[in-house]
């Protein structure tokens, strides 16, 4: 086990971990399995007591690939729409389209800023404000906001959890991950109740 908590420590602490983090955030943006929360709240607790990679850093890391990664989803829909590939054109990805579709008409603001929390709903959020070729300028304000948002959000979940697990980097990493998740679907739950149900398949994503 002390092998394993070296061996993160030394990692957290080398300067490639931190283009990791961007380049998950970024391709998280347009293809939600790509795990970039976890990967943000494990170092961050990692951080949290051994001080690397620094906290703040991470938040400017992260929330730049975050924003990057939303506005790529954007410029896709707005050059490919939503039904060019086969994931798109399921029934599970098309009831999101839909969905997005009539929220982005409704109230397009508070949209895309919580979007960011959903993973599949951002990234049918994305798609579909490129593919109906809303405002880029007010869709690049919007990511702006709610990518800081996010980083700082999960940054503060790493760091919260990871600082009761100084001498096991590991365990911390995981508990303040599985606590993330949690979170995440209250969130989630917090979000449908106020806005709205969201399309079934995508909910029970």
């Amino acid at each position: 086990m002390q092998a394993i908590n070296d061996f993160i420590l030394a990692a957290a602490g080398q300067p490639w971990v931190l283009f990791l983090v961007l380049a998950c955030c970024l391709i998280d943006g347009f293809f939600p399995p790509i795990p970039s929360e976890s990967v943000v709240v494990g170092l961050a607790a990692v951080a949290a007591t051994a001080g690397v990679p620094n906290p703040w850093l991470l938040i400017v890391v992260a929330a730049i690939g975050a924003f990057s990664g939303d506005n790529i989803a954007y410029l896709i829909g707005r050059r490919m729409g939503t039904r060019r590939w086969r994931w798109m054109r399921t029934q599970r990805m098309q009831g999101a389209f839909r969905w997005a579709g009539r929220e982005l008409r409704r109230r397009a603001a508070s949209l895309i800023l919580v979007a960011r929390f959903i993973p599949v709903g951002r990234v049918a959020v994305n798609l579909t404000a490129g593919a109906t070729h809303f405002r880029h300028g007010e869709f690049i304000s919007l990511t702006a906001v709610s990518a800081v948002l996010w980083a700082g959000y999960s940054v503060a979940i790493g760091v919260f959890f990871g600082q009761w697990f100084e001498h096991n980097h590991l365990l911390g990493a995981v508990i303040a991950i599985v606590a993330a998740v949690i979170l995440g679907v209250i969130v989630d739950r917090i979000i449908s109740k106020v806005r709205g149900p969201l399309p079934e398949d995508l909910d029970s994503a």
